[in-house]
């Protein structure tokens, strides 16, 4: 399983940390604390941590370990992931969240990589203005991530990018005659995006969602009652509306990643725009995520069964009326 891990914002932070004890949820969260990290603390954690100059950023954000340099699962949004990890983000992608008056060039000097690697990594251009909030992949080294799709092989991988096979093998730490899966990530150190004869980036973070596996069955309904009221858009997302309160379930079993919900009021821009969501992955490498909610039930690493009850639907971050945003991430959306 991918292990995660949270390098905390520079600014003094306020986190609300749910535990989450055994298989079973019910309407209250076990224990509920605030904790408090103080700024030379924790400038002094990320620079231990990352090597990192806060000086050339205006930084901040979170900084969200997704998985080791490669073969790694697709990513959700980011979100608040306990268990730090002291040994930093070297060798592993991250989700950055933009703070107000970070820049492209800002952002990529704080990690060490080119301006290309963060636009390539995120299908931005030169001209894109940052938000805040706003999620960036940052990979750990200057290069392309690939996506494998059907019929890849690493050597044709390096090809397309004009990376060397050997690097490729030896920072993904795999072999040459490495099986891939459909939906792995593959880091290619120092690999070029291709220009199409409209010079425009062809990139893998563009596959469609045709192309993700089904897998019949093998997610339940997480809101049995509700009604569909916006089919697929956004990533792999559908919404179906309910009342505010009407439980949500696990669609399967897994171990929950995220698990953000802020006390009192969660407008339009909470979260990214999700409010209070929740992200599980599932064995099967798959990811879901439940957005929008009013109350969660689940802490990270906690593990929750198909069909347990983690939260209720809500009306929380960017939404117009009260239903339960359903993403599913590696696979096409049963729904």
């Amino acid at each position: 399983m991918i292990g995660f891990g949270l390098v905390t914002p520079l600014t003094s932070v306020h986190a609300r940390a749910f535990f989450y004890f055994g298989g079973k949820s019910d309407k209250t969260p076990v224990v509920s604390a605030s904790t408090e990290a103080q700024n030379s603390q924790t400038i002094a954690f990320l620079e231990a941590a990352t090597n990192v100059d806060p000086r050339k950023a205006m930084g901040g954000g979170d900084i969200t370990i997704i998985g080791d340099s490669a073969f790694i699962s697709d990513a959700g949004p980011t979100g608040t992931i306990a268990d730090i990890e002291s040994s930093g983000h070297q060798g592993k992608v991250s989700l950055y969240v933009v703070r107000s008056g970070d820049t492209i060039s800002q952002v990529a000097n704080m990690f060490g990589v080119t301006v290309e690697t963060i636009l390539w990594a995120n299908d931005l251009t030169r001209g894109s203005v940052l938000r805040e909030g706003q999620h960036l992949v940052i990979l750990p080294i200057d290069g392309v991530q690939h996506t494998v799709q059907k019929g890849d092989t690493l050597r044709g991988v390096a090809n397309k990018y004009k990376g060397d096979l050997d690097e490729i093998l030896e920072f993904n730490n795999v072999t040459a005659d490495q099986k891939l899966s459909i939906g792995d990530i593959i880091i290619v150190p120092n690999g070029k995006e291709v220009l199409t004869s409209a010079g425009v980036t062809t990139t893998s973070r563009s596959r469609t969602i045709a192309s993700y596996p089904s897998y019949a069955g093998y997610y339940s309904h997480p809101i049995p009652d509700g009604h569909k009221t916006q089919g697929t858009h956004g990533y792999n997302g559908v919404d179906y509306g309910a009342p505010i309160g009407t439980p949500v379930y696990a669609a399967a079993e897994g171990t929950v990643i995220v698990s953000r919900f802020k006390t009192g009021s969660c407008g339009r821009t909470c979260f990214g725009g999700y409010g209070n969501y929740i992200v599980i992955e599932h064995p099967n490498g798959t990811q879901t995520l439940y957005g929008h909610l009013s109350a969660v039930y689940t802490s990270v690493g906690g593990r929750v069964k198909k069909g347990q009850w983690i939260g209720e639907v809500g009306n929380t971050g960017r939404s117009t009326g009260a239903h339960l945003h359903f993403e599913v991430r590696g696979a096409k959306n049963p729904l």
